[in-house]
Parts: C-alpha cells; sequence; structure tokens
C-alpha cells in the first residue's frame, strides 16, 4: 500500500494494550484518509446510544494521505469521536506538525478506546508505542505539558495534548497540539474523559511514496501556482488578523449575540493594528504561508499576554459576543484557551449568551460571582475564561455549553442560546450569509462553518457559481457542493489553501494518484463521490443515535428577529424560508422527507451495510 502504513494503532485504556492493527485496501479506497477513515470507524465500532464521556467511546486521530509530503498545507489531521457537547458525530481539523508525525511514525491514524484507571500519556518511537503515567502532568496546563513531555523525551517529538478543561469535563475542551487545536464539539473531552492527558511521537521521517519523482515534480507545479497567487501573499502576510475588517465591511461580523452585524469601532482591529504587536510567525508542517501570527501585548492589563493568534475566529470570539475592540483582550483570551485547552468559538459564544442574559436582568450579579458582564467589559472576559476552564462558580453552569446552561438557568434563557445542534455558532452572520445559514442548520456536526467555503461563495467566489448572498431560493445545491467537499478533507487540505490559485482543482487528484498508485483517485467523479459518501455516512450514525429534520434547525432569532447592520447592507434580513430550502436539500440529497438517507442513496454509494440500521427510521416516516 504506497502512500500508507497499511495499519493503524489501537489502544485500548482499560486493559492497557497496544496493538498494530492492519488498514484494509478496500478502506483505503473507499475513505481515503481522514475524516472518511474517522466516519467509517466509528459507525462500525459504536453503538447506538453510547455515552459520549463514557469508557465505550472511541477517539481517533487521522492524518491525511498526503501530510509529511513535501506538498503545502497537506499535512492537517482530524480528531473523530461522539461529542459530548452534541451527541452528533463530532469532526474537528488541526495543523501543525502532528498529523504528519503519525505518518512518519508508521501508523494511517491512532484508535483510542476504553478508559484508563490513573492519568496516562501514550508514547509512540519507531520501535514501540507505550502507556506511561501522568500523575505529574495532571493539572498542568497545554504548555507546560508539552515542556515537561520535551523535557522527558527531547525536542524532537511533537504532541496532542489536553489541558485543565478537559481534565475538568468541560464539554467543549480541544486537543492541543504546538499552540494550534482540534478544537471544537469536545474532542479534548473525551480525551480527558479516558484519563489520556497526551499523545506524543518521535519518530524520524520517512515517505512511502508511489511515483516519487512524478510527486517531486507536482510539488513543483503547486508552488509555482501558489507563489503567482495574489490571495497566497496577502494570507502570507496577514494570516487571518484581517478578519475584522471585511466581516464588518460586509455586515457579517456578529455582535451582542448575533443581533447585529457590524460593530461600532471596528477599525480599530485592523490587520495593521495586530501586525504593532506581532513578533514572529508560524507554520503548518510543509507549509510556506506561515499564517500563524505570533502577538505579544507589549503593556497594560494584558502586558506579556502572548499568543500564536488570534486567528479570525478567535478573534470575532473575544470582541463581538461582548462588543469589545481591545485586540489586546483577544491576544490574552486566546492564549488562556490556549493553555486550558478550550474551543474559542464555544467559549466566546458562551461567554456571549451570558452578557445579553445579563443586560436582560436573567442573570444579575448574585448569579454571575460578583461579575459585571456589562458590553465591552473585557476584564470580566478573562475572568470567566479562567472560571470555564476550571468549572469555578457560574464558570461550570457555561462549562457545559449554552444549549445545557439555558436550562440550568431557566426564564427563558433558551431563547438566547445561538447553536445548532448543541454547538456555538462561529463569526458569520447567517442572516446575511443565507446559504452559510442553511449550512449551519444542516451540518452533521452542529452549527460548524468549516463544512465548506460557503462564505465565500456568497461574497463573490464562482465556485460552483456565483450566489446572492441575500437570496433563499435556490442555494440547496450549494450547500451540498460544499458539504461533499469532503472529498477534499481526506488530503487533508487547509481551507486557506484551497484558493491559493486553484492549485487543489489542477493537482489535488494528480497527487494522490502520485502518492498511493490507486487509479480512482485520479478522477474527480471518484474524489466527489468519496466525499458525497462520507457525507451520507456522517448523517447516517447520527440518525441512528436519534437525530432528524426537526434538528436541523436554527435558533428562532434568526427566523423572526430582523438583523441590524449598521451602514452595512442587509438591515431588517430575516432567514424565511428554512422549512422550503430542507424540502430541496433532502430531494437533491437523495434522503427522504425526514432527512434520512433513502435506501437508493446508501446503495448507490456502496453503503448498503447501513441499510438495516435505517430500515426502522424508514418505518417510523412512512
Amino acid at each position: 500500500m504506497k502512500g500508507y502504513a497499511g495499519r493503524f494503532l489501537r489502544v485500548n485504556l482499560s486493559s492497557g494494550s497496544v496493538a498494530n492493527e492492519p488498514l484494509p485496501l478496500q478502506v483505503a479506497k473507499d475513505f481515503i484518509a481522514g475524516r472518511g477513515f474517522g466516519i467509517k470507524y466509528l459507525y462500525d465500532e459504536l453503538a447506538p446510544h453510547v455515552d459520549p464521556l463514557g469508557e465505550h467511546n472511541k477517539l481517533l486521530l487521522i492524518p491525511g494521505v498526503l501530510a509529511g509530503t513535501p506538498a503545502q498545507a497537506v499535512s492537517r489531521w482530524v480528531a473523530c469521536t461522539k461529542s459530548p457537547l452534541t451527541g452528533c458525530y463530532a469532526r474537528s481539523s488541526a495543523g501543525g506538525d502532528f498529523g504528519a508525525w503519525m505518518k512518519f511514525a508508521g501508523y494511517d491514524f491512532i484508535l483510542i478506546e476504553g478508559a484508563a484507571e490513573k492519568p496516562v500519556y501514550l508514547h509512540i518511537t519507531a520501535d514501540a508505542a507505550q502507556l506511561k503515567d501522568a500523575a505529574e502532568l495532571w493539572g498542568k496546563d497545554t504548555a507546560q505539558t508539552q515542556d515537561w513531555l520535551e523535557q522527558r523525551h527531547g525536542k524532537t517529538i511533537r504532541t496532542a495534548c489536553i489541558g485543565p478543561a478537559a481534565e475538568n469535563l468541560v464539554k467543549y475542551a480541544a486537543i492541543v497540539t504546538g499552540r494550534r487545536t482540534a478544537s471544537r464539539c469536545g474532542v479534548g473531552t473525551v480525551m480527558g474523559s479516558k484519563n489520556l492527558k497526551a499523545v506524543t511521537i518521535k519518530a524520524r521521517r520517512n515517505l512511502n511514496l508511489h511515483d516519487p519523482e512524478g510527486f517531486k515534480q507536482l510539488v513543483k507545479e503547486q508552488f509555482d501556482i501558489i507563489r503567482s497567487s495574489e490571495y497566497y501573499q496577502y494570507h502570507k502576510d496577514v494570516g487571518t488578523t484581517e478578519g475584522a475588517i471585511s466581516r464588518n465591511s460586509l455586515g457579517v461580523y456578529p455582535v451582542r449575540n448575533y443581533r447585529f452585524s457590524q460593530q461600532a469601532g471596528y477599525e480599530e482591529m485592523s490587520a495593521e493594528a495586530y501586525r504593532k504587536l506581532r513578533v514572529g510567525d508560524f507554520g503548518c508542517y510543509s507549509c510556506s504561508a506561515r499564517c500563524g501570527k505570533i502577538h505579544v501585548v507589549p503593556a497594560g492589563p494584558y502586558a506579556g499576554a502572548r499568543s500564536e493568534g488570534p486567528e479570525y475566529e478567535s478573534l470575532w470570539s473575544f470582541s463581538g459576543p461582548i462588543d469589545s475592540t481591545s485586540i489586546e483582550a483577544t491576544v490574552a483570551a486566546d492564549q488562556l484557551c490556549d493553555d486550558l485547552g478550550l474551543d474559542t468559538i464555544s467559549t466566546g459564544g458562551c461567554i456571549g449568551f451570558a452578557y445579553e442574559l445579563y443586560e436582560k436582568g436573567i442573570l444579575n450579579k448574585g448569579d454571575t460571582d460578583g461579575l459585571e458582564l456589562t458590553y465591552g467589559n473585557h476584564g470580566a472576559m478573562i475572568t470567566l475564561i479562567k472560571k470555564i476552564g476550571r468549572r469555578e462558580g457560574f464558570g461550570d453552569v457555561l462549562a457545559d455549553g449554552t444549549m445545557r446552561a439555558a436550562k440550568r438557568i431557566g426564564k427563558g434563557a433558551e431563547d438566547y442560546t445561538m447553536q445548532a445542534k448543541g454547538l456555538e455558532l462561529a463569526g458569520y452572520e447567517p442572516r446575511a450569509l443565507k446559504a452559510t445559514g442553511f449550512g449551519y442548520a444542516t451540518s452533521n456536526i452542529g452549527g460548524s462553518h468549516g463544512n465548506g467555503s460557503l462564505a465565500f461563495q456568497e461574497w463573490g467566489m464562482p465556485v460552483p457559481r456565483a450566489v446572492d448572498r441575500f437570496a433563499e431560493d435556490g442555494k440547496a445545491d450549494i450547500v451540498i457542493f460544499n458539504q461533499n467537499n469532503a472529498g477534499l478533507e481526506v488530503g487533508i487540505i487547509c481551507a486557506f489553501a484551497h484558493e491559493w490559485g486553484g492549485w487543489h482543482r489542477r493537482l489535488f487528484n494528480k497527487m494522490l494518484k502520485a502518492a498511493t498508485g490507486i487509479d480512482e483517485f485520479a478522477d474527480w467523479s471518484y474524489l466527489a463521490r468519496v466525499g458525497e459518501r462520507v457525507v451520507n455516512l456522517d448523517r447516517v450514525f447520527n440518525v441512528r443515535d436519534g437525530f432528524n429534520r426537526t434538528h436541523d434547525t436554527l435558533p428562532k432569532r434568526f427566523l423572526s428577529e430582523p438583523l441590524h447592520t449598521g451602514k452595512a447592507p442587509g438591515e431588517g434580513e430575516v432567514i424565511k424560508t428554512l422549512g422550503k430550502f430542507l424540502d430541496e436539500y433532502y430531494r437533491l440529497r437523495g434522503w427522504t422527507e425526514d432527512g434520512i438517507p433513502s435506501r437508493e442513496k446508501l446503495e448507490e454509494l456502496g453503503l448498503g451495510y447501513a441499510v438495516k440500521d435505517m430500515e426502522s427510521f424508514w418505518k417510523r416516516t412512512k
């Protein structure tokens, strides 16, 4: 199996056993790698209604098939599990070097099951994989953990670890590698529930390519295309720190818990302002963009705060929800979340939710441990992040996510949760980006922006076709096209690199063929079919656990409350036709009216083994 190790590592924490298992060639052909392997093994091995924090849940850490190669921007990896935040299938992607190191160690992925009685970490070398005592590490933050492991095993290791938030079972805890994170859906929480503090890998670079010379030539072509791309040059220069300006200008920047979409004073959060705090940059394995920008706060209440970011979503999470334009506070908040091991999007969403409840009198200082959650008060936000990560006081309420927090708080708090399927929404206003809103509603992991670049279609990218971002009719095919880009999330291609001169549309399929020797991978129609197969199996996993059409929805604010955009277009917009959209979306997908993949669609995609599981659900909806 060229391009693959041909094996994966199964780690049973309950028994302490560590074993290599073969990767079947047919699984590689059908699912390629990355999130494809994640849903295949979770669907096959998890029984319905498994407790996400119980020992029977499983966690997979999976690189893309091209990870570790000299190709640019393809060494990302994903964590897949059942989410403790949503109860859905969970997928969270990360950058850095860890994906490449998994491949160098000789594994196509790592599958973790069971739960250890005491804290442990997994140490992998070229010769062995061993579970080691992690008692000294428990309670340490992610930076301290990685420093300790480097002192023990050397600076050439790469580590994925959790912080105090996952140890305390905060429902949206992240897995951290370096300062990059797999953040969404609580994948770190699952790792914490298993008493697994870290996975660390020591391995030498090695490749196993079908056509090394052909691959080398494709990499040269890729670099030539990328280097001529204006967007690549701009992204290399500023990373995602320009996001506050562009999104505010368009009126799609959620402010005050998604009531407004343009923030007063947003010009203070420009890329130029962040550049004044910049002291360096950071890149993922074999990526010349180095788009991670390192910022240090020189003075003021957050003096000394240092972050390899914030990236756009984190920048938004700690400004828009609380209506603050302090870039220094965003750096401090981002550092805290990385140290504690928290998803910045859900953290910011939970805090923004609390600020609105405080404004409306549903919460008072007696509820919030004396904190004044008034808009612009970024100091209270910083304190809340610490409380959430440690589950202290009011932080314990927010640590379970907005959906569960609202139930504890009562008093109509449910109306102010900005989430889909329990996952807090990202930094894109759906009333001004209608396809993005429909993507939130139908995403199999909940309110994620990472199901294709829907927003970019809606402000001018003509692939597969240009659209009016305020229109609602005729958007189903756009949403499906983006979600079916799961066929690219097996590479795994960085979302930003998709548009560096359009190299992936010319070369990605050829790279897969050169790496693996599998002829089918050179065919774009085959890759599209793999993407559709993955999305359908994601959906079947969720249906089996009780999800259906009623869960493909949005907060009622977007369906009934007019948007306020300031000086940007879109004033008064609401989403009016979600039901009509779902009818068309399900029809085009080949699903039933209740959103269940049909027998014909499953068999067409080679998922006939899922038919038996779906039969009882089809009967219920007839």
